[in-house]
């Protein structure tokens, strides 16, 4: 399969999951959709506990609100930021939380996206032992 192919499929495939245009296409899109829409709110519940917690500690990278976000949205699409980890114990365990909740969600999207190839794989698969050939 050339690379130009390959590109023009994985469009195709994504266009179908923005569109559902089947049933597992629709299901994987309202998934994908509730893990963003959960992740947003959490990023950004978390970024105002996050200040509060750590504004006015000593030695603290967390000065304003935008260094709280900052810091929580690198800790959940990474695990990892270039600020220094929060110096209050309740900073310190929020972050753990955050890190649980990113671990969880990457997992959470590889098996939805593991049922939806296992769903089309079957789907795939049945239409073809349907079809009548001459």
């Amino acid at each position: 399969m050339s690379a130009i192919t390959s590109i023009v499929r994985v469009y195709s495939d994504i266009r179908d999951v923005l569109r559902a245009s089947s049933m597992p296409h629709s299901h994987l899109r309202d998934r994908l959709a509730a893990a963003l829409s959960l992740t947003l709110i959490v990023d950004l519940l978390a970024s105002v506990v996050l200040y509060r917690l750590e504004r006015n500690a000593p030695g603290t990278d967390i000065h304003t609100w935008w260094d709280s976000f900052y810091y929580v949205s690198a800790q959940l699409t990474t695990i990892s930021s270039s600020m220094a980890n929060p110096v209050t114990f309740a900073g310190e365990a929020l972050c753990l939380v955050i890190d649980l909740y990113a671990i969880t969600v990457v997992a959470s999207v590889a098996g939805m996206f593991g049922g939806f190839f296992a769903h089309r794989t079957m789907d795939i698969r049945t239409q073809a032992d349907g079809e009548v050939t001459e």
